[in-house]
């Protein structure tokens, strides 16, 4: 413990020591809490992007990834989708809010029909806001 009793009675004046104990129950709480949080705010498909040199643009709280493998399988977060169900399934993520930009990220040998099936049926479904993805490569 952190207390000190004053044993000289005369002497009233004030302890010039601070108690830090709280502090780090705070601080170890939070490191808990940052440490459950972080593996759930990322997604585990693995495809192969093409590069850019534009510079990185900032990423909403709560961002909805599309992605096409390079077996043409489709993927929105970490939930495998088909062609059917994927707008029913980006509803579902959006909560129907048709101004959430789509993250989407394609495998660079999937091929253009593919790429453009896909963001055209987004079009049709009001999604306007769709955001490419790629990997960053080093400037000329």
């Amino acid at each position: 413990m952190a207390m000190r009793l004053n044993e000289d009675l005369e002497s009233n004046g004030e302890m010039h020591e601070i108690n830090v104990t709280p502090f780090i129950d705070v601080m170890l709480v939070l490191l808990i809490i940052f440490m459950v949080a972080a593996p759930l705010a990322t997604v585990d498909v693995r495809v192969n992007l093409p590069a850019s040199t534009s510079a990185p643009q900032p990423r909403p709280e709560k961002p909805v990834y599309l992605s096409i493998k390079a077996d043409n399988q489709l993927f929105i977060g970490n939930n495998a989708v088909t062609q059917e169900t994927l707008l029913d399934a980006l509803n579902g993520q959006t909560e129907g809010n048709k101004e959430t930009t789509i993250f989407f990220q394609a495998d660079k040998s999937v091929n253009y029909e593919t790429l453009m099936g896909v963001m055209d049926k987004l079009r049709q479904a009001g999604y306007l806001k769709i955001g490419l993805m790629g990997m960053e490569s080093a400037g000329k």
